[in-house]
Parts: structure tokens; C-alpha cells; sequence
């Protein structure tokens, strides 16, 4: 019981930080490429993902398919903080998610993600 408390205590303390992850599919090696302003909601994703909820059919479909066990989620890269009172967080997160998707490329059949429409 005490772990679990140290554990929680430990979660608690850590910063909330916003960012760029990678949820990789093992088994046909297809990714997601996603961003939160709160990178400790990502085991929340992998909850929606258990309960068949997940915005995006065909990631849902292979996780249904595939398992929980066939993927990974991996954390790219954590925006940098700023504290210029002008500086748009939501923005910032936008335009590095904007990066990893030119750099990663996952769409089609590379990935889950679909192209926006300039």
C-alpha cells in the first residue's frame, strides 16, 4: 500500500508538460502521430483505446484486432517552456506537431493519421 501512495505521490509531483507522441502498431509497424498539452494523459488514451472509444476508426480497429500488446507509445519530443507572457502554447504545439508529421510522414498506408486540407 505504501508503494502505491509513494507511486501516486510521484505522479502528482511531476510537471505537466505538453508534447508530441508516437503510438506505433509492432505488428505492421503503422503509426500515430498525436499531441497534448499534458503529456500524462497518455495512459488516459490508452484506457479509450481498451474501451473501444478512440476518435480514430481504424487505429481503434487495429487495436481491437491486434491488442493492447502490439503497440507503443513513445514520447517524441516535449514542447519547450516559455515564459513570454506572448507566447502561445497552443500554437507552439500545433506547428511541432506540424514537424513530426512532415518528418514521419503517417498517413495511408504508413500511418493512421490523415492529411489536412490546406
Amino acid at each position: 500500500m505504501a508503494q502505491k501512495k509513494e507511486l501516486r505521490r510521484q505522479f502528482e509531483e511531476m510537471p505537466i508538460e505538453a508534447g508530441i507522441y508516437e503510438v506505433q502498431n509492432t505488428e505492421n509497424q503503422k503509426i500515430f502521430i498525436g499531441k497534448t498539452p499534458n503529456l500524462k494523459t497518455l495512459n488516459g488514451m490508452k484506457h479509450i483505446l481498451n474501451m473501444g472509444a478512440n476518435n480514430n476508426k481504424e487505429l481503434q480497429a487495429d487495436w481491437n484486432h491486434f491488442g493492447q500488446e502490439a503497440f507503443t507509445f513513445t514520447i517524441l519530443e516535449v514542447l519547450a517552456k516559455n515564459d513570454d507572457p506572448s507566447f502561445n502554447e497552443k500554437k507552439a504545439l500545433e506547428q511541432l506537431e506540424e514537424k513530426w508529421l512532415s518528418d514521419k510522414q503517417p498517413f495511408g498506408e504508413r500511418g493512421y493519421n490523415r492529411r489536412t486540407k490546406a
